[in-house]
């Protein structure tokens, strides 16, 4: 049976090179990624349910915040990329205000932004320094007191080390080369071929769905519920798969690459481009919503393919190694906040929600609550390590000095 089911994929993966050419490794990706997902098993089960997290707890909130980003380009006929980049003293503030929003959207934004050239370093440090991604939202649901009083001190903290860096290094440290509106992508040959009017569509209803599922998920909830008897089948969970499948489909594909009015992922990776962009200060107002996701759609499809290999190495490797997350946490006293700090390192929000849920159980101290508020990035560093590795890691470990100094100042005062 699974001979005769794998049959046509494996046809299909031998035509690859004929079919795209040089584009062929990246098709393997979703091949390989649906014939897990067919094999069945408990590793196909990962495999699904993986592919479900990643775009119900990720990819849901990227494309919502690019797309609310747009709509306010649309409504105020503004190009928050030119305000950005003109912004100077204040575009760390701005990265730290986008930071400090609930899950990895607005920190997705402006870590592109700065792979563009158009933001410095110390605005990259302060947004990886503010955000605390998916772990937000369960935060302010279940100790809303405590998420104000962590959201204030992350965001000061932002602030005053964003300038602190740029004091140092200066505003140009690490910065990329601008990337100009028409300049050609640097996407592989034959990409950015139009994604056709029913993708599209196919592409934003699965995106709407999977929003109030997304947001259950962000409060601890299981969508699945919603079903009653139809819950065994998990139905959010495959709508995810699917939303995630799409995606990574789109980015092996190069679809919509370098459609006109959207700039290509790789050259001028920016969630802030639309096709008002370059047309005037008021073309803006002339695009409409499905223009928005078709902008917010490359630079999704692009982070998800990231999120989706990181959760599968995080997963996988718990499971052969045979090590029990909860395990790395269980320390009390002086070693609190550093090890707060070390799991902020850990990109993606599976860890960081796993010790927001322990201090919320009692488990862990404020402390190293504190120190990993400040030392994690979420999801916001995929992007940063797949373009900009350099000033990803060495932004990361800038993150770990304020994140110490905090949380040990809350130690001390027996936090």
């Amino acid at each position: 049976m699974k001979e005769t089911m794998f049959a046509p994929i494996y046809g299909v993966w031998q035509r690859l090179p004929e079919a795209f050419g040089g584009r062929a490794w990246r098709w393997s990706v979703p091949i390989l990624l649906l014939a897990a997902v067919l094999g069945g098993g408990d590793s196909g089960a990962l495999v699904r349910d993986t592919l479900a997290e990643a775009y119900l707890q990720v990819s849901v909130f990227v494309a919502g915040t690019l797309m609310l980003l747009f709509a306010v380009e649309r409504w105020f006929a503004v190009d928050l990329r030119e305000r950005i980049a003109q912004a100077r003293v204040g575009q760390v503030p701005i990265a730290t205000a986008l930071g400090m929003l609930p899950g990895c959207g607005g920190a997705i934004v402006v870590v592109t932004q700065f792979v563009n050239g158009r933001i410095g370093f110390g605005a990259l440090v302060a947004v990886l320094i503010a955000t605390m991604g998916d772990a937000a939202f369960l935060l302010i649901a279940a100790a809303p007191e405590t998420a104000v009083v962590v959201f204030a001190v992350s965001g000061a903290s932002a602030v005053l080390c964003g300038w602190a860096v740029e004091a140092i290094h200066g505003r140009d440290f690490l910065r990329h080369r601008r990337a100009e509106d028409d300049a050609p992508t640097t996407a592989v040959a034959g990409a950015g071929r139009p994604v056709p009017p029913v993708i599209d569509g196919l592409w934003a209803a699965l995106w709407a769905i999977g929003v109030p599922f997304a947001l259950l998920i962000a409060f601890q909830q299981d969508p699945n519920a919603w079903f009653g008897p139809w819950a065994a089948y998990q139905p959010a969970t495959w709508l995810g798969f699917a939303g995630a499948m799409l995606a990574v489909t789109l980015w092996a594909g190069g679809l919509g690459e370098r459609e006109a009015g959207t700039s290509g992922t790789y050259g001028e990776f920016s969630p802030l481009s639309n096709a008002g962009h370059g047309n005037g200060r008021g073309a803006a107002s002339n695009v409409g919503p499905m223009a928005w996701v078709r902008c917010a759609r490359t630079d999704t499809n692009f982070v998800t393919v990231w999120v989706i290999a990181a959760f599968l190495l995080f997963e996988f490797g718990v499971v052969f190694s045979g090590v029990d997350p909860e395990a790395w946490f269980a320390v009390v006293g002086p070693l609190a906040p550093l090890v707060g700090v070390l799991v902020g390192f850990i990109p993606g929000c599976g860890p960081q929600i796993l010790l927001t849920t322990l201090y919320l159980s009692g488990a862990m101290p404020m402390s190293a609550l504190l120190a990993n508020a400040i030392s994690n990035d979420g999801d916001a560093l995929f992007p940063a390590i797949a373009l900009a590795p350099k000033a990803a890691v060495l932004a990361t470990a800038y993150s770990a000095l304020p994140a110490l100094a905090v949380g040990y100042a809350a130690f001390g005062l027996g936090y």
